[in-house]
């Protein structure tokens, strides 16, 4: 199904060699006795370079931009004064705004070319501390800034920080740190008024994490992360700086949010001790002794907040990938007044420090993503922000519909389906796969779909195959070491069930994903390219030897935990059956790879070598390169011209009829 793309390609200097068959990456196969080389156009236009596409029609851009505009607003903090810090994009990176009331203007604090990470506000003061990374590096600092906008860094330079935790009277700041090719990670102290002064707290193998901070400043509550079904909690000492383990257990148990709870008597969390679910438990730092906070739940509980008081607990629960907020009294363990919230996805919640509101991040299908306040005692919804979808109207947009297909286990997978409103002959198909693995594709806001929709006719799909998360702990298991192709042969089911649809053609139908939706990408091409127009793999695993050896160390033995390790003869067998790059000669349809040269979790060599690959054997890739990127394109300028190269390549698989060719070299 190479249709127009193969017409652009034939323009590529096409070289015949007759001898020596090319080697490949590491990993990866001859192409054969006769090897074919593709020299395609290659320009470069700022920190992007083209390779192997043609030039964007002038037509498309314009066209994309209306949906390319809309802005959405993600609560950070609460500020000393009533007010909240925000993130949202004004101009070509998130940056951080203050907003001082409801529907208040969104005052920019930070004006930085790179992307501004969370925000944090420092109590007692108009201070507050930020994170940012250069080049999507994701080798985070942390720093301090006030009104005035100068920052002292926290952080020490050329290593990574995350997981910044502030005590409640504002002298205490605590965040996780790693340094590069390390597995080791410290636990890091300072005082924020005096940034230079940092202390180790702690020092240990495994992501640790701080997760809050007792509110006498004396405790300080860890995470440590081994995989998607196996973590711990500990207590640290901030006087002595010894640590214990909460309620150690021989088997693993998977934690997520934690928190202390009134007096640090207690940590209340969610997880799945004796459940399928996460659910969420009070834990005694006395004896262990859990007590359920929510029983019979057949949902996980994706977050949870805690008034300063103690008194009021707020949680979301995620149900079929749709959120619910409950609020209830701690002390009574009654439920109180809640809010009706559209159909979509909470973002995040955190109480106000005088528990009188509750904020809550909310998108749907139709709203881009906007802050909102609960009333607690007087139970009144009020909307904080509200963020521009662009010069569209919204109410056209499709909400998406859930549907379960049956895998060739018997498996039921869901799905969001996203279709093109009735039109004469059947709908091309996008197929969009998530990443993680132990990610969830959930209904939210979207304007890439919205505009396939509506520019290109197409119907959107979002499956969550075996190994996503939010569907209990033995499906997101299914997918683990040996068994990771099963996933690749839920994407077969689907494909199956596409073709009993009569509003969809299963004869235009492209894979689309990133990261490891990105690998599962190329595994289907390679698995089903006789049913597939073509792909779209973003920043994907081409090779999982080569990524498990590349990957930055600090994250190399966390993915080990989840696809398996390559040192190990037996997996690595696996690895070389499974891997894209070892299977380029049967994947036969158009190819678009899309990466950021810097970035840290599936390094650059991942795509150029399944490039190198799949052009040996004189099959069409276009392949797109941001140098000033990571894992996935932050700055807006870059992401418009992935989404105009994704549209013209679309436009060809899907056989479109064609934007009237550019006036003028790009």
């Amino acid at each position: 199904m190479i249709r127009n793309l193969a017409c652009r390609m034939a323009l590529a200097t096409v070289l015949l060699a007759s001898t020596a068959p090319m080697a490949l990456a590491q990993g990866g196969q001859t192409a054969g006795a006769q090897t074919v080389s593709v020299q395609p156009d290659r320009r470069e236009v700022g920190a992007l370079v083209f390779d192997g596409i043609p030039a964007i029609p002038a037509e498309l851009k314009p066209q994309l931009q209306r949906y390319r505009n809309a802005r959405s607003a993600s609560f950070q903090d609460w500020t000393a004064d009533g007010g909240m810090l925000i993130s949202t994009r004004f101009g070509e990176t998130v940056q951080i705004h203050r907003v001082a009331a409801p529907g208040a203007d969104r005052r920019q604090l930070t004006f930085f070319a790179e992307p501004v990470g969370g925000a944090t506000a420092l109590p007692g003061s108009d201070r507050y501390a930020y994170s940012r990374d250069s080049g999507g590096a994701e080798y985070f600092q942390i720093y301090v800034a006030g009104p005035d906008g100068a920052e002292t860094a926290l952080t020490e330079a050329g290593t990574r920080n995350q997981g910044l935790r502030v005590s409640h009277d504002g002298r205490l700041a605590v965040w996780s740190q790693v340094r590069p090719g390390q597995a080791t990670y410290e636990i890091v102290a300072a005082d924020p008024s005096q940034p230079g002064e940092r202390r180790v707290m702690y020092s240990g193998d495994g992501l640790w994490q701080p997760a809050d901070i007792s509110q006498d400043g004396r405790s300080i509550l860890l995470t440590k992360y081994n995989s998607i079904q196996d973590s711990e909690l500990w207590v640290l000492d901030v006087a002595s700086g010894q640590v214990r383990e909460i309620r150690p257990s021989d088997t693993p148990v998977s934690y997520g949010d934690a928190l202390f709870g009134p007096d640090a008597r207690s940590v209340i969390a969610t997880s799945d001790e004796g459940s399928d679910f996460r659910g969420l438990v009070e834990i005694s730092l006395a004896d262990g002794a859990v007590t359920p906070l929510t029983e019979g739940l057949n949902w996980d509980v994706a977050s949870v907040e805690l008034s300063d008081d103690g008194r009021v607990l707020a949680y979301v629960t995620n149900e079929d990938g749709y959120s619910k907020l409950h609020l209830r009294d701690l002390r009574t363990r009654r439920a109180l007044p809640q809010p009706e919230l559209p159909t979509g996805v909470v973002g995040g919640i955190k109480f106000s420090p005088d528990g009188r509101s509750l904020a809550i991040n909310m998108s749907t299908p139709r709203s881009s993503g906007d802050v909102w306040t609960w009333d607690v005692a007087g139970g009144g919804l009020t909307r904080w922000t509200e963020s521009e979808v662009g010069p569209i109207d919204a109410s056209t947009f499709v909400i998406p519909e859930l549907v379960r297909f049956d895998s060739f286990d018997g498996l039921s997978v869901p799905a969001f389906i996203y279709r093109a409103p009735s039109a004469s002959g059947r709908a091309p198909v996008v197929i969009d796969i998530h990443g993680g693995p132990e990610g969830q594709s959930r209904p939210g806001f979207n304007t890439t779909y919205q505009q396939w929709i509506a520019d290109l006719g197409a119907t959107v799909i979002v499956p969550n195959v075996r190994g996503s998360t939010g569907y209990g702990k033995r499906y997101v298991s299914l997918d683990n070491g040996p068994l990771r192709q099963d996933s690749v042969k839920d994407i077969g089911a689907l494909l199956d069930w596409i073709a009993t649809q009569p509003d969809l053609d299963p004869e235009r139908v492209v894979v689309h994903g990133g990261s490891y939706g990105g690998f599962m990408v190329l595994a289907s091409m390679a698995a089903y390219a006789d049913r597939l127009a073509g792909g779209v793999d973003i920043v994907g695993i081409s090779n999982f030897v080569s990524f498990l050896e590349n990957t930055e160390g600090y994250r190399r033995d966390l993915r080990r935990a989840e696809y398996g390790d390559e040192r190990d003869p037996a997996m690595r067998a696996i690895f070389d059956q499974i891997s894209p790059l070892n299977l380029t000669d049967q994947m036969t349809s158009p190819l678009l790879v899309i990466q950021g040269a810097n970035d840290p979790r599936v390094p650059r060599s991942e795509a150029e070598q399944i490039v190198t690959a799949v052009r040996g054997h004189g099959r069409p890739v276009w392949y797109l390169l941001a140098m000033d990127e990571g894992h996935g394109f932050r700055k807006k300028s870059n992401a418009d011209a992935q989404a105009e190269v994704t549209n013209l390549f679309l436009r060809d698989v899907f056989d479109l009829p064609p934007i009237s060719a550019p006036t003028g070299a790009q």
